[in-house]
């Protein structure tokens, strides 16, 4: 054979290199890629339900090339276009010599007789004139394209590519349009209706033309019944079908993500994480809290559910359905807002972790001046002590802003880097103190991400046998086929170890919760969720972030321009949204308790420190490194008269007749204050009058603080009123006498308030009490 062909090739070389060149020329005839058009940005689940698409670039509503051809519209178009399409070899010679036939009598073109592949050909090359040259070179193509590809993916071409009326293109977008409905959801009726359109796309025009496209789809059915591709009972059916009076909108279950997805994906048909269902859940939660809020002219929210076991985003809400006058496209998700308290658990879990905290720690609730900057709480009172986890229950600013300078701001700063929390980017002495309360700016992205690597610690600390992963605060998914890397395991810890973010989540978890759900904790079935709120300087941001062992659920609410509302606040509108939308999820169990991270050690009852020998002990679980804390310095033992009324010493009571007893007492400033919100606190008893007196603090300023300025107020008459100094003394019964510079200005008992009147300028606060204990402070006078 071979022999034969180089004979061939011999005798007629000018044949040959013809034939050659034509066979090459049809070979490459056809290009690789047949439609360049754009495509639309087509948004979908993992399961390939529709959750939202962007126009392509040219107007058209073109979603990429569909995956397959639903059954019942394949055989619809086939029985409508191109009856032979399995048997012929891309063109039909009798359906083109009829055509002809017709075309010569009519001296017009009246009838075409292009195939299935003819017209993806056709579609491809734009509409070139219908004349018969143009059908020789579509012959041609066709040909070319029924050797290079399969049955089955020219009708994908053609579903993809068809023109159905408008700009609308393409069996995917045409079945939302028409229908509203995805193309494996369409009847034998609707997919008829579709399969006809492409032959004459102005039929559908809403409201016009129906009796032609009625007659067109209906005779597609007979001819369907006359294959028996359908039965009679389904094509009597059929028949009653409506045809579409409407264009449908396309589903926009998470319009702001797709507009993210579209930025870097664009043309592209991406499957993401999100379930649909809880998506239009999350939506009708949004819009009924939003419904409400907006009668506070709070227009904006935000919310994201991450699945913690694999961190993909499984529902994605930007913005609330406001209008652009409140800025409805602006993605909250990504924005950077005030943090408010949402690092207050950071901290604790920090300073847990380094032993420089316990759980129940007592820790300064007192008017405090650091630097110039004066950190209050929410409510502006004080409690002088509070137990560390009530502290962060609570959100108390103060504690939190002492326990940072305790910490240290730098070292604080430092470790914020490992969260990669994008928003925090400039250096610590730019933030100061207020870092904790809310003078940082981050997004609920990349704070649920952080909570969702504290809970994520928690479960692999417990499934692999107490071990961290190197890249536990990994980035949220959001497209399908990608799975979070989460590093190797190790035995060191990445941020804080699994028993101080246990215990962080145990105070948590006793966040009171919102008018309706306080006795959470008496039913069985309630649910067992960490959650911290936040509300920012001026009630500009509302923060709710909650961690399960299987979903962090983060909520944001506020105005997008940043025009704060009165009763704004974490607590009164983000929290009642994020309880909502822990209904819609699982109920799951609490974490496991990361005993080999724990150690069992005894604390005093009352202050929360190590026991030391002077107080009453429990048993609790600290971090391992908080064995290494100090013992409580609020018990010591004093020493009594036989009636324990009074204090003595050597110098005036034997020790023989002492009675020794220990005693819970705090210094005077948060005595001050603690005492008066609990009422089994007992101050210290007074010493005997024929004792020598030990040296101890009695007194202590509450106002004003040390190295402040002090303005004079004004009344509403243009005078100018007094200020108020205030002291705390250890016994309110004394007398403490007041000067300014000097001058004596009064006396005060029991209530220790004196108002003055001084003149601008520097001044020394002197008080004296009736022990000759004294204590100054300087401060600047200004009006």
């Amino acid at each position: 054979m071979l022999q034969k062909i180089k004979d061939y090739i011999n005798k007629r070389p000018k044949r040959f290199v013809i034939i050659a060149v034509l066979l090459i020329w049809y070979f490459f005839s056809l290009p690789n890629r047949l439609f360049n058009d754009p495509t639309a940005t087509v948004i979908e689940t993992s399961t390939g339900e529709l959750i939202g698409a962007k126009i392509a670039s040219d107007g058209q509503w073109r979603f990429p090339e569909t995956d397959s051809v639903p059954e019942k519209f394949k055989k619809c178009i086939v029985a409508f276009e191109d009856q032979q399409f399995y048997r012929h070899p891309g063109f039909n010679p009798v359906a083109m010599a009829q055509a002809m036939q017709e075309n010569i009598g009519a001296g017009k073109i009246v009838r075409g007789g292009s195939t299935i592949t003819q017209q993806v050909i056709r579609l491809s090359r734009k509409g070139k004139g219908r004349t018969y040259f143009e059908k020789f070179k579509e012959l041609i193509l066709s040909t070319r394209l029924e050797i290079g590809r399969s049955k089955e993916d020219i009708l994908k071409l053609y579903a993809s590519h068809a023109p159905f009326g408008g700009n609308v293109v393409g069996i995917d977008m045409a079945a939302w349009r028409y229908f509203g409905l995805p193309t494996y959801q369409l009847s034998w009726a609707e997919s008829a209706t579709l399969a006809v359109l492409p032959n004459a796309p102005s039929l559908i025009y809403p409201g016009k033309n129906q009796n032609k496209l009625l007659e067109k789809r209906n005779r597609l059915l007979q001819t369907l019944l006359n294959h028996q591709v359908i039965d009679s009972l389904t094509y009597q059916l059929s028949l009653k079908e409506s045809l579409p009076q409407k264009p449908y909108f396309l589903p926009q279950t998470a319009p702001h993500l797709v507009d993210r997805l579209a930025k870097k994906h664009n043309g592209q048909r991406i499957r993401t994480t999100i379930s649909a269902t809880l998506q239009k859940q999350v939506n009708r939660i949004v819009k009924k809290h939003y419904e409400t809020l907006k009668q506070n002219e709070v227009y904006n929210m935000a919310v994201l559910i991450l699945d913690v076991k694999n961190r993909k985003v499984v529902s994605y809400v930007g913005n609330t359905p406001t209008d652009k006058n409140h800025q409805k496209d602006v993605d909250i998700i990504l924005a950077n807002r005030s943090t408010g308290s949402t690092l207050k658990p950071l901290l604790y879990a920090a300073m847990m972790d380094k032993g420089e905290l316990l759980p129940e720690q007592l820790v300064s609730d007192i008017p405090t001046v650091i630097a110039g900057y004066n950190p209050k709480n929410f409510d502006e009172s004080y409690s002088g002590a509070v137990p560390a986890n009530r502290a962060l229950a609570r959100s108390l600013n103060v504690p939190a802003v002492r326990l940072l300078q305790e910490y240290g701001l730098q070292r604080f700063r430092d470790e914020l880097n490992t969260f990669k929390l994008k928003g925090i980017r400039y250096n610590a002495d730019h933030y100061g103190l207020s870092l904790i309360v809310g003078g940082a700016e981050s997004n609920l992205w990349d704070l649920c991400k952080t909570y969702a690597g504290f809970s994520g610690t928690l479960n692999h600390y417990q499934e692999t046998s107490s071990e961290y992963y190197t890249n536990e605060f990994v980035e949220p998914i959001l497209l399908a086929e990608e799975s979070a890397d989460f590093g190797k395991k190790i035995s060191q810890k990445q941020a804080y170890g699994a028993g101080s973010i246990w215990l962080t989540f145990e105070a948590m978890k006793k966040v009171n919760r919102p008018e309706g759900d306080e006795a959470w904790e008496f039913y069985d079935s309630s649910r067992e969720i960490a959650w911290k709120t936040g509300t920012s300087f001026g009630n500009r941001d509302a923060w709710a972030i909650g961690v399960s062992q299987e979903y962090v659920v983060g909520v944001w609410i506020g105005n997008a321009d940043g025009e704060g509302r009165a009763e704004l606040t974490g607590l009164n509108a983000a929290a009642p949204v994020l309880f909502d939308l822990f209904n819609l999820l699982p109920n799951t169990k609490w974490f496991p308790i990361p005993y080999d991270d724990l150690a069992k050690v005894t604390v005093c009852t009352k202050s929360g420190f190590l026991a030391g020998n002077n107080c009453k002990g429990k048993q609790m679980y600290v971090p391992l490194s908080g064995t290494r804390t100090k013992s409580c310095p609020f018990h010591q033992l004093i020493h009594l008269d036989t009636t324990k009324k009074y204090r003595v010493n050597s110098s005036c009571e034997p020790v023989a007749k002492m009675v020794h007893e220990p005693w819970f007492a705090l210094p005077p400033l948060q005595e001050y204050f603690f005492k008066t919100n609990n009422a089994d606190y007992k101050s210290l008893p007074p010493y005997r009058t024929d004792c020598t007196k030990e040296i101890q603090q009695r007194m202590d300023f509450i106002f004003p603080k040390a190295n402040s300025t002090v303005y004079l107020p004004k009344g509403f008459d243009g005078k100018i009123n007094e200020v108020v100094l205030k002291i705390a003394h250890k016994n309110p019964e004394s007398q403490v006498f007041w000067y300014i510079d000097d001058k004596f200005v009064g006396v005060t008992k029991q209530f220790h308030e004196m108002p003055v009147l001084p003149e601008p300028g520097r001044h020394v606060i002197t008080v004296l009490d009736e022990m000759g204990n004294e204590i100054k402070r300087i401060i600047e006078v200004k009006q």
